[in-house]
């Protein structure tokens, strides 16, 4: 006779924990200025040492306890993640947990023509770039002037080539007043193109991006003013807990989402766990202090004890920092841990 199933962790809010977002490296060849501005990242910031970064055989272990406990989806950020040498290799290694659906990548593009093969052949679903403009210029600017344009387009056209079975996504973070006129000319450029534009309001995401609430262009802003254009429909979502409201075009031209953390906080369905390049757990983009997984990894604890901690961890949580935000426009401002050591 079977035996009960194991059930489902939830934390406090009743949110199960699906989705897990590993930080490989905490390091980025670009400076974009709502993430890791040149006036703090510069040529003598200390970055980790590659002995403070969990390994693979870390990543792997933390990965397969996360799956044992509902996690299904991994995710693999930065810093720029291919800057981290070997990452198919990775990628690989967690293709191999039974029980993983779905293995994705986060990157800025520069890296990735040259890995796009062997990321598809290790067993990666899905690749996400992040582009901000079509515009060179604004480009430039954007990325704090360490790239060109061009590469990255050819990037995405040769993932978008590959046939990765859960497809290519763009992330376009809009800033009122630096790219937020070049809305409708990304989404000319990638209708019909089977790639899914999505953009993103500007967070708050760190404490040094010199976030202002009037940069924020709402979501709602910029659907209607593609809606003028190319007239939209809405679309359900895949899943609980998906961070994207989606449209399709009405002409069937493909589809277009929006990610409204500021004007439409999603905390009640978010089912995502970080994990740092270092080691530490976080609960929440937003989180002021993490866990610390890599003592415990280093230590002879089995892997009993690093699944009751993550169950514990996850079970103790409570956050929901963007409901918050939206309901007390003069809270107090509050440490939050940056986005290059926790991704997006």
């Amino acid at each position: 006779m079977a035996g009960n199933p194991t059930p489902a962790l939830t934390d406090r809010f009743s949110r199960p924990l699906h989705d897990l977002r590993i930080s490989v490296m905490d390091r980025c060849n670009f400076r974009c200025p709502y993430c890791m501005p040149e006036a703090t990242y510069h040529e003598h910031f200390r970055f980790l040492e590659p002995k403070e970064r969990l390994s693979f055989d870390e990543i792997e272990r933390v990965a397969r306890v996360a799956v044992s406990l509902g996690v299904r989806k991994l995710r693999l950020t930065g810093g720029e993640p291919l800057l981290r040498p070997k990452l198919p290799e990775l990628v690989a290694r967690l293709a191999s947990i039974e029980g993983v659906e779905d293995i994705a990548l986060t990157t800025n593009g520069v890296l990735l023509e040259r890995h796009v093969r062997d990321l598809k052949e290790a067993g990666l679903n899905r690749v996400t770039v992040s582009l901000d403009s079509l515009d060179p210029a604004v480009f430039a600017r954007m990325s704090g002037g360490r790239a060109q344009l061009e590469p990255v387009l050819e990037a995405i056209d040769s993932a978008a080539q590959a046939g990765f079975s859960g497809g290519v996504k763009l992330n376009t973070v809009v800033q009122r007043g630096l790219n937020d006129a070049g809305v409708e000319a990304l989404a000319e450029r990638f209708r019909h193109s089977g790639v899914v534009l999505r953009f993103i309001e500007y967070m708050d995401v760190g404490t040094r991006n010199h976030w202002e609430r009037a940069e924020v262009v709402p979501s709602r802003e910029l659907r209607e003013r593609i809606d003028v254009r190319w007239p939209l429909e809405p679309v359900d979502a895949h899943y609980r807990g998906e961070v994207a409201q989606r449209y399709r075009y009405c002409d069937g031209a493909g589809e277009v989402g929006f990610i409204s953390s500021v004007t439409a906080p999603f905390c009640g369905d978010c089912s995502r766990a970080r994990l740092s390049s270092e080691g530490q757990l976080y609960t929440c983009l937003f989180a002021s202090k993490g866990t610390d997984l890599r003592t415990l990894l280093r230590s002879d604890a089995d892997d009993a004890a690093l699944r009751d901690l993550l169950a514990g961890v996850w079970r103790r949580r409570t956050d929901r920092y963007s409901e918050e935000r939206a309901a007390s426009s003069d809270a107090p401002a509050r440490r939050r841990i940056e986005m290059n050591y926790i991704g997006g």
